[in-house]
């Protein structure tokens, strides 16, 4: 998946951590194997989701989806509709933050009456996914068209729930959002959006394959040492659109299940080629404390070409290249000059868009990430610091 392991081109700096990750694979493995971790199960084919193919098929018949949710509720959506908008027909709206211009996006939704609405918030009381469902919504509009993911618990968004008669899918409790893009939160969105749920999942599979493991074990092995050596903001440098909301997706799983006592790793997002002309010459030249991911595509999306009428002479070189062809060649000299620099990085470069690559790409991320927590020796799942801001913003609103 990953193909070029770049992080590791002197040998000896990871040696030693490389039998550590190992140690902490064939630990993950087994608790996977004894269901210690049963957030994971959510990964497997055989989970059980709280909800019927009758439900699915009920709100198929709607061309519009609005989802509103924040962090980990909605970012796997988004994730999985960037990723495969080619196969996705219906249009889908998504309420991810606070913002005063929300009333003038909802009003741009077009034929309301073929519009369904999916709110997500693990908890029932996430402040700001509450805020725009009571701002932006009424009765009358939601009736019979309201799909509320939530735990089975006293909240506000059950009491909503009751007072809009909407359809209620369980969140379980012991998945996090930041992890829950296998579960219900994200793959009945996905359902709706016509798409393979169960092609999403195999971790089994993918952890007993030897490619896929030996990709994992270095990985995990070259950013936990660079960690050790101060190199501690990861740069997620992307050159596809398509892969905007997977870049989102895994710097919160990477900020939210790192950043604790004092330890963790800065994501940072960048977009190439645009930061070529912004950040780059920082990148290349400037401290050496950052590693840098690489996400690309190699899959042509148009077929439009740049037409040779509209260049000058010295601009030949462009005659009927593809933009995409364009934006990988300045990746590939990106790529170049770092290796010429030996700044550290990887490439996640993506030669298929379905349910499976997906699939495969958010399994990969999720246990480097738990691999990552338990070499640091901190928790990957909870969000203490988080929690506090919630309990002082109730104070000031109260």
């Amino acid at each position: 998946m990953f193909e070029k392991q770049n992080f590791f081109i002197e040998q000896s700096r990871y040696k030693k951590n490389i039998k550590k990750t190992k140690k902490v694979f064939e630990i993950l493995k087994n608790d996977l194997k004894n269901g210690e971790i049963p957030m994971l199960e959510s990964y497997e084919k055989d989970y059980k989701l709280e909800f019927t193919k009758n439900l699915v098929k009920k709100y198929s018949k709607f061309k519009n989806i609005v989802i509103i949710g924040m962090g980990g509720s909605i970012l796997g959506t988004q994730t999985i509709h960037s990723f495969l908008r080619e196969k996705i027909k219906k249009k889908i709206f998504f309420f991810d933050n606070l913002d005063p211009s929300l009333n003038l996006k909802f009003k741009k939704i077009k034929n309301l009456k073929k519009t369904c609405f999916i709110v997500v918030s693990k908890s029932g009381n996430t402040l700001e996914t509450i805020t725009n469902l009571s701002t932006i919504f009424s009765k009358s509009l939601l009736k019979k068209r309201l799909i509320i993911i939530t735990e089975i618990k006293d909240s506000h968004l059950m009491d909503f729930a009751s007072f809009y008669d909407a359809e209620i899918i369980e969140h379980k409790e012991f998945i996090g959002g930041r992890y829950s893009v296998m579960s219900e939160a994200s793959m009945f969105p996905a359902a709706l959006m016509g798409l393979d749920i169960k092609k999403f999942k195999n971790l089994k599979k993918q952890i007993k394959n030897k490619k896929f493991a030996s990709n994992l074990i270095k990985n995990v092995a070259g950013i936990y040492t660079l960690n050790l050596n101060n190199t501690k903001n990861s740069v997620i440098l992307n050159y596809d659109s398509g892969l905007n909301s997977l870049g989102s997706w895994y710097q919160q799983l990477t900020a939210e299940s790192l950043g604790k006592r004092k330890k963790g790793i800065t994501p940072i997002l960048s977009y190439g080629p645009k930061d070529h002309h912004s950040l780059l010459q920082l990148y290349l030249d400037g401290p050496k404390d950052k590693f840098f991911t690489f996400l690309s595509s190699n899959i042509k999306k148009s077929k439009f070409n740049i037409p040779i009428n509209n260049l000058s002479p010295k601009m030949n070189f462009l005659k009927n290249k593809s933009l995409e062809f364009v934006i990988n060649a300045q990746c590939e000299a990106t790529k170049n000059i770092f290796e010429l620099k030996k700044i550290p990085f990887r490439q996640l470069k993506i030669s298929r868009k379905n349910e499976e690559e997906l699939g495969k790409i958010f399994s990969f991320l999720v246990l480097e990430t738990i691999m990552l927590a338990r070499l640091m020796n901190v928790n990957p799942f909870d969000q203490p610091a988080v929690e506090q801001v919630k309990i002082e913003t109730r104070k000031f609103l109260s």
